[in-house]
């Protein structure tokens, strides 16, 4: 094999290492928490830091938790939070989406 044959070869195989690493990698907690929101609440509430909400009367999460701390959410989310309002599902998380979804709400806090 030339020199540049094997050059481009290990370039090669360092791209798909790279590709197949960051592929493989555990979603973080707040992405565990984002996407607990999205299954569940996206189709109402925005989740992110930017954006309307797709139901006007339902508040953006960037400004609940201006209004809520999230560690403060916790235990609703454990027991199943219930809205005033008939359209809102009652759901109960499990206690590794709950962290989750207090990871992330901290961080739309820091945005």
């Amino acid at each position: 094999m030339t020199g540049t044959n094997a050059l481009s070869t290990l370039a090669a195989l360092f791209a798909v290492t790279t590709c197949c690493s960051a592929a493989l990698a555990e979603p973080t907690l707040d992405d565990k928490g984002r996407h607990a929101l999205e299954t569940r609440c996206a189709r109402c509430h925005a989740i992110g830091p930017e954006g309307k909400s797709p139901r006007s009367d339902a508040p953006p999460f960037r400004d609940i938790v201006k209004r809520y701390p999230p560690e403060d959410l916790a235990e609703s989310l454990a027991e199943g939070i219930m809205s005033g309002h008939p359209d809102m599902p009652e759901f109960v998380l499990a206690p590794e989406e709950i962290d989750g979804v207090v990871a992330y709400l901290r961080s739309l806090l820091a945005q």
